[in-house]
């Protein structure tokens, strides 16, 4: 299995979260990459965080999100990230957060995280009006999306159970 290095950015292009992933395969819903128990990432310079179980991440062509699927016993199950479309290169894949996160729970719970960051961020680094609409467009397709539609009901277990 080949390693790709993800690398998402802020807008302003200030590093954000980084790592090094496994390479799993690529569905119609985009790539998929994965992350053994006790793997590590980054945030910016900051000290690396462990990851206690595994996890897998799709990256999506041409849409705006990310998607991260945990295995237990992680409370999160399903956690997207808003981004600028992914740029895929052979061995590394780029993006920038749009701060936006949609979340659902172990438990069944959706929501929508930093709404005041995306809105600070706005102003902050001037998001063009294009990028804040698909930003939000993509929020609010995701929201009812992860609790009822593919890849997000049981298609990803197929990736999480290689990495097990």
């Amino acid at each position: 299995m080949r390693n790709v290095r993800v690398v998402y950015r802020k807008y302003d292009g200030k590093l954000h979260w980084h790592q090094w992933m496994q390479y799993l395969g690529e569905d119609q819903y985009g790539v998929w990459l994965g992350a053994l128990a006790n793997s590590v990432s980054q945030r910016g310079s900051e000290p690396e965080v462990t990851h206690a179980s595994a996890y897998v991440q799709l990256f999506p062509r041409d849409r705006w999100f990310t998607a991260i699927f945990n295995d237990e016993p992680r409370s999160t199950e399903i956690y997207c990230d808003i981004t600028t479309p992914v740029e895929f290169g052979e061995e590394e894949i780029r993006m920038i957060d749009l701060d936006l996160d949609v979340i659902k729970r172990r438990d069944g719970t959706v929501f929508v995280d930093d709404e005041d960051e995306f809105a600070d961020h706005q102003v902050k680094y001037a998001y063009p009006a294009e990028v804040i609409a698909a930003a939000q467009a993509s929020c609010d397709w995701l929201v009812p999306a992860v609790a009822a539609e593919e890849p997000f009901l049981t298609i990803y277990k197929t990736y999480l159970d290689k990495m097990r």
